[in-house]
């Protein structure tokens, strides 16, 4: 795993915050692990909680990276019983030490120099937190289906929060100060990440996005079936009532806001929940998915 890609001397050191759980492919998660590896400016540390037991092929991995990584520090925390995505996210960041986190998921492949960018970005503008756009494939790297993209600039970024999520979270590279200064992750169903990022504006964090794609992401059905739900639309509506007593949306937005979230969210099936993202949330490319031709 030792790699002629060293770290820049002229950025500044950072850490890499990343999670695995038991169904977690291990084939999967070594592909995301060698692409934070086998980047054009390395981290510091990688630190690696682990949700809970874990079968061998997944702890196959971890040792083989852990032995061969000599450049970079891999910190491993277990959990002894499953805690939950948000507590083991919470978790990876406090056990960085330094104060640049790049997150990262344990199925998705960061492209060579994400983190040259985002690092490149953060020191020029002077951002908190920055991220970028992803690409989305289903089975193969290759067969890339869509592109979320993400405004790029902090008023730009700011406005659309009102609306949607402004960041692709696997793709967020943040300060843990102004992190810390907003609280961190806090339990939010399936939105802790938006929450965050509202939180960290209200505090005066300034982001950033660089424009381009960063991270190239998994997706299918599951995806879809996550993003509905009446489960789903009460954490979503919940999040929207908190911008309105913030004063960070009037009335109006929030209704629509809702409105548009229960349509999506409880009334659509699957497939034509994913028919809608895929064509109106996402620049795509051609893909079929279920029986709706996209």
């Amino acid at each position: 795993m030792k790699n002629s890609k060293a770290k820049n001397p002229d950025f500044p050191s950072f850490s890499v915050a990343m999670c695995v759980y038991q169904k977690d492919r291990p084939d999967w998660f070594e592909k995301a692990i060698y692409s934070v590896t086998n980047q054009t400016v390395r981290p510091k540390e990688l630190v690696l909680v682990i949700d809970g037991p874990i079968p061998q092929g997944l702890e196959n991995v971890i040792r083989k990276y852990k032995g061969n990584c000599r450049d970079i520090i891999f910190k491993v925390i277990r959990f002894k019983k499953n805690q939950g995505h948000g507590i083991a996210r919470r978790r990876s960041v406090k056990e960085c030490t330094t104060n640049i986190v790049a997150l990262m998921d344990a199925d998705d492949i960061s492209y060579g120099d994400r983190f040259e960018q985002q690092l490149s970005k953060m020191l020029s503008i002077k951002a908190d937190v920055v991220g970028g756009n992803i690409s989305e494939f289903v089975s193969e790297e290759s067969n890339i289906v869509a592109y979320r993209d993400v405004p790029v600039h902090d008023d730009e970024i700011k406005k659309y929060m009102k609306k949607r999520c402004p960041m692709n979270q696997m793709t967020v590279m943040f300060k843990k100060n102004a992190y810390d200064m907003a609280g961190g992750y806090r339990d939010w169903y399936q939105d802790e990440d938006y929450y965050l990022w509202i939180r960290m504006a209200e505090k005066g964090a300034k982001f950033s996005n660089t424009g381009t794609v960063l991270v190239n992401v998994r997706v299918g059905e599951d995806m879809y079936r996550r993003r509905g739900g009446m489960k789903y639309f009460k954490s979503e509506a919940k999040l929207q009532i908190y911008m309105l007593r913030k004063g960070m949306i009037g009335i109006g937005r929030c209704s629509l806001n809702l409105l548009l979230r229960l349509s999506v969210q409880v009334v659509l099936p699957n497939g034509l929940r994913g028919w809608l993202f895929c064509n109106l949330a996402r620049r795509k490319e051609k893909i079929s998915y279920g029986k709706y031709k996209i």
